[in-house]
C-alpha cells in the first residue's frame, strides 16, 4: 500500500469529478465497453488515478484485449493498487482500487498476457494519461 493516503468527503469527490467519473470511481460504477477515451489508445506515457494523481500503469504493460476497456498486464508499482473480492451483480470478481484514494477502477482477471498472465481491465474515466515527452 502507498504511504500517501488521501480521504475527502463525498462532496469534495463530488465538486472534483465529473458526474461519470464519481459514479465510477466513488460508486463502483462501470463506463459502457468502447466508450472510454483511452480503450484503444496507443500513446506512450503513464496512466494516473483521476482521483488523486497515483501513478497506477505504463503504456508499456497496455495491450489489446479486445473488451472495450483499456487493459494492461501489470501495474506500474504493486503498491500503486490494492484488490478485493467483488461479488456485486453475482458475479465473483476481483476489484482493483488505488491505494492512496480508494478509487474504484475496474477489475483484474487471470486471462491476460505473459509475463504476469492477468489483465487489468481498467475503466478510462478513472485514469488520466501524462504523455511521454
Amino acid at each position: 500500500m502507498t504511504e500517501k493516503r488521501i480521504i475527502k468527503p463525498e462532496q469534495a469527490w463530488r465538486e472534483q469529478l465529473s458526474p461519470e467519473q464519481f459514479e465510477v470511481c466513488r460508486e463502483k460504477g462501470t463506463e459502457r465497453a468502447f466508450s472510454g477515451e483511452y480503450h484503444d489508445c496507443k500513446t506512450s506515457g503513464t496512466y494516473h488515478c483521476v482521483c488523486c494523481g497515483e501513478e497506477l500503469f505504463s503504456s508499456e504493460t497496455k495491450f489489446d484485449s479486445g473488451t472495450g476497456w483499456p487493459s494492461f498486464y501489470a501495474a506500474k508499482l504493486e503498491t500503486a493498487i490494492k484488490t478485493e473480492t467483488d461479488s456485486n451483480d453475482g458475479m465473483r470478481r476481483t476489484e482493483v482500487m488505488c491505494s492512496s484514494c480508494d478509487a474504484h477502477l475496474g477489475h483484474v482477471f487471470d486471462d491476460g498476457p505473459h509475463p504476469t498472465g492477468l489483465r487489468y481491465c481498467i475503466n478510462s474515466v478513472a485514469l488520466k494519461l501524462e504523455k511521454k515527452s
